[in-house]
């Protein structure tokens, strides 16, 4: 005992834990330097070997100057002073020198010496491939509980052992070291957060970067750990109130009061909920109480009757199926499918808002996933967010009060250490292992790309009979998907084991401590029995606070991609205030147009010509030469990097898109038609046509007798992409689909290039019906089709190599005069080849003569 009396203050024991309404000196000052030098010597010595093992010195140049680095250093420094200056203080002030605040001077300054030497260690060398960008765990979680020790100093606010009535000259120094720690602690931990002093980026990152232009292979490398390090290993909480800001419309039902006065309801409820979960194990415990103390009938019955009504009020435990739970569930449906229905319609707009450019370089199953997962990850979070983080963190703020208020503050410091412990690793490890979830979905990503590209294909996978090389593809993605599953699963049950280990450390050291206060008979029977009911209660919604978090990681995971979709900038936009198109009489003009879809490569140089009013203007050439970029161009799918076109002189990429799309009319090349009925198809042209005016440009584009032979005649469904109609069926339900649209302009990109020799005819003849008053634009392949063309245009390397009509241009013997003698030569051939076809068939069909039988006897 003497030694406990000399290294605690007199008449004061290390066991004698609380002390006078607070925690006794001697125990805080001996535990809490203890702690803090075990934490800094055992982390800071593994993160040391592995830095100097694995790690390499930086570069100064890649080393970020930073004022808050020094003052961190500053701070840190300070505090490790102020330990060893307190007991100097001490000693010198006189009297009892008790030998715990010799260890909490020593064992501080050592553990801050060790801090500060993480910290410079940190500054001066990396690991190469290291991921994060900021401290380490072990300075975070030194700093952390170096902060959360000051702060339990609160918990002795009333003990006459502590500081906090100044009432003299050492009780104020006490408080002002002690003012000095908490705000240096404090300081330390927010500013670590942001890790002042270290670089922004994975060094390997920066020194690829460096050296990228050293040689190409580096570049490679450089956008390959790029991707790697930057994107697939970041935290998902990355850009938090950016993606909060994108939600934040589709939160508050805006316009619709209903849905308004619903959602203050369910907020309404949810506070209900939490009132609930404090009542019901008080009524509880004086249930317990009253039957042990041998109350009335009618007194226990009307508690009895409270309790029940409670615990239906709450469900299973922590509002889970009671119900208020309930109600307000049903009540969150209106709420929720609103948000569902924006989120989905907004972005199906802004797909459609995109340019040509990204919608040619999509993958059409990755996308539907992405926005599937999207939709549904953004319903989730707001009800993982609203309806469980919030009320659990809330449970637990008020259960830590009500244990410090009605028991003792040590019932509080257990749930409080459990709690911060519980949610602390359950952060950590969830950051952790979001790489193996993020893998996962782009796994599953490929998987479904495969499988919906090969079947979109699939006549292709017939032709070359590669049905087993893309079932043995597909089961490949599957294979690499249920690898990253694994490793998902497998880093979910280590999460859960940690958390269970803690959840049940704290379930026993309470209730050993509670049980321990019953037999002393300082507590009553029914508080064992509050405690541990209150505490079970509160450990069911934390037991799923990790599902909740990990939830909400998976949300996030999921929302990056359509995120990623909604940030895709539009490439061809509107002008704020741009006016619309007005139509006059059609003259097309290009003037001096320059247009690269990638920088380095012009497709157009230089292009200059007019289409007057009603004219027909012809564009031919080789392929890649620049004439479908020109139709597009015209349609203002995309706009010209120099130069300008102008319709009826006003510059289309003034005018709004859709006014001047209203007054040109697209026949494509290859004809795709919807999944629909073949009135409905050719409808698209004007969709509030009638069924007459349907019939109407069916008749003009010469299909009607054909589809009336149809046994469902214009509720024929065409299949997907139109597969079950041929190429001239479907080239004619396009041409009608224009007639019904009655543009003013009208664009041809080589819409008759892959149909025969007779199919062809009779569409040009549609076509020429068509086109007759109207400025047409037209991209050929057989020059026989454009011999009437009031002007045609020969692009060769993006330029204008001659312009004409047909008799002048066969006349100059350039290139378009090779490109007739080409096509002529072509077809003499094909003529002569089938008529020795034919010839052949004939001889074959002759009898033999009698005069060349006899010849041959």
């Amino acid at each position: 005992m003497v030694f406990m009396q000399s290294y605690c203050e007199a008449n004061s024991s290390i066991s004698h834990t609380w002390v006078d309404e607070g925690i006794s000196p001697c125990f805080y000052f001996t535990l809490v330097p203890t702690i803090l030098l075990t934490i800094a010597f055992f982390l800071g010595t593994i993160h040391c070997i592995f830095y100097k093992k694995y790690g390499t010195v930086m570069e100064p140049k890649f080393i970020p100057r930073s004022r808050l680095y020094g003052f961190q250093q500053a701070v840190s420094i300070l505090l490790l002073v102020q330990f060893l200056s307190g007991m100097v203080w001490r000693a010198a002030s006189g009297g009892e020198l008790p030998g715990y605040v010799v260890l909490y001077g020593c064992f501080s300054a050592l553990a801050w010496a060790w801090a500060i030497a993480l910290l410079r260690v940190e500054r001066r060398r990396v690991l190469l491939m290291d991921r994060t960008r900021g401290h380490s765990t072990a300075l975070l979680l030194f700093w952390a509980l170096a902060f959360s020790a000051e702060n339990l100093a609160f918990i002795s606010w009333y003990s006459p052992h502590w500081w906090w009535a100044l009432e003299n000259n050492q009780q104020q120094v006490h408080f002002a070291l002690w003012l000095m720690r908490y705000i240096g602690t404090g300081l330390l931990f927010f500013i670590g957060l942001k890790a002042p002093g270290l670089p922004r980026r994975p060094y390997m990152l920066l020194i690829n970067e460096d050296e990228r232009d050293v040689e190409n292979s580096g570049q490679v490398k450089y956008r390959y750990l790029k991707n790697y390090l930057t994107e697939e290993n970041e935290s998902t909480w990355k850009g938090f109130w950016k993606k909060v800001r994108l939600l934040a419309p589709y939160m508050w039902p805006r316009g619709n009061v209903v849905l308004q006065l619903l959602v203050l309801l369910c907020l309404g409820l949810l506070g209900i909920e939490r009132v609930i979960n404090v009542f019901v194990p008080i009524f509880y415990r004086n249930i317990v109480n009253e039957l042990t103390d041998g109350s009335s009938w009618h007194t226990l019955a009307t508690t009895v009757c409270v309790y029940v009504l409670l615990k239906f009020l709450q469900g299973g435990g922590a509002g889970a199926s009671g119900f208020v739970s309930n109600m307000r569930s049903f009540l969150w449906i209106r709420v929720q499918q609103f948000t569902n229905c924006m989120i989905q319609v907004r972005l199906f707009a802004h797909l459609h808002s995109l340019c040509l450019r990204w919608h040619l370089g999509r993958k059409t199953g990755e996308v539907l996933r992405s926005v599937d997962r999207g939709t549904s990850s953004i319903n989730n979070l707001l009800s993982y967010i609203v309806f469980s983080i919030v009320p659990t963190i809330t449970d637990i703020v008020i259960s830590i009060i009500y244990f410090i208020t009605y028991f003792n503050a040590w019932f509080g410091l257990i749930v409080f250490v459990c709690m911060a412990l519980y949610l602390t690793l359950t952060i950590i490890i969830t950051e952790w292992r979001t790489k193996f979830r993020r893998n996962m979905n782009q796994m599953d990503n490929n998987a479904k790309s495969k499988a919906v590209d090969s079947l979109l294909n699939f006549e292709t996978v017939k032709y070359y009979n590669a049905e087993s090389y893309e079932v043995s593809r597909f089961e490949d993605a599957i294979l690499k998907y249920q690898g990253a599953e694994w490793k998902a699963q497998a880093s979910l049950a280590f999460l859960n084991q940690t958390q269970n280990i803690i959840i049940g450390s704290g379930l026993l050291a309470g209730s050993l401590l509670c049980a321990y206060f019953v037999t002393e008979g300082k507590f009553q029977v029914g508080d064992f029995v509050l405690f541990g009911t209150y505490i079970i209660q509160l450990y069911t919604p934390l037991n799923w606070f990790g599902t909740y978090y990990r939830m909400i990681q998976t949300s996030f995971i999921d929302m990056e991609s359509m995120i990623k979709l909604f940030e895709e900038e539009e490439e061809v936009k509107d002008e704020v205030n741009a006016g619309n198109f007005l139509y006059k009489l059609g003259k097309v003009e290009f003037e001096n147009v320059y247009f690269s879809y990638s920088s380095g490569l012009e497709i157009l140089k230089d292009v200059s010509f007019t289409v007057l009013p009603g004219e027909t203007v012809a564009l031919v050439g080789p392929s890649g030469s620049g004439k479908s970029t020109i139709i597009r161009l015209i349609f203002r799918f995309y706009d010209v990097q120099g130069g300008s076109i102008s319709i009826d002189g006003q510059d289309i990429s003034k005018v709004n898109q859709t006014s001047l799309r209203a007054h040109i009319g697209v026949v494509p090349q290859d004809t795709v038609l919807f999944n629909d009925t073949i009135q409905n198809n050719i409808r698209y042209g004007r969709v509030s046509a009638s069924d007459q005016e349907v019939e109407e440009a069916a008749i003009a584009a010469d299909i009607h007798d054909k589809i009336m032979t149809f046994p469902e005649a214009y509720d024929t469904q065409v299949g997907e992409r139109g597969l079950k109609l041929s190429g001239g069926e479907k080239q004619r339900v396009a041409i009608a689909r224009t007639i019904l649209k009655a543009p003013q302009i009208i664009l041809l990109d080589e819409a008759t290039s892959a149909l025969d020799t007779q199919t062809e005819r009779n569409i040009q003849a549609s076509l020429a019906k068509v086109c007759t008053n109207r400025t047409t634009v037209v991209v050929a392949h057989r020059l026989s089709t454009i011999i009437g063309a009031d002007q045609i245009l020969v692009i060769s390397d993006g330029r204008i190599a001659e312009r004409g009509r047909h008799e002048e241009l066969l006349l100059k013997g350039g290139l378009y005069a090779d490109m007739w003698m080409n096509q002529q030569q072509s077809q003499d051939s094909d003529s002569s080849s089938e008529s020795e076809t034919k010839d052949r068939k004939s001889e074959k069909l002759q009898p033999p003569s009698t005069s060349s039988g006899h010849h041959g006897h």
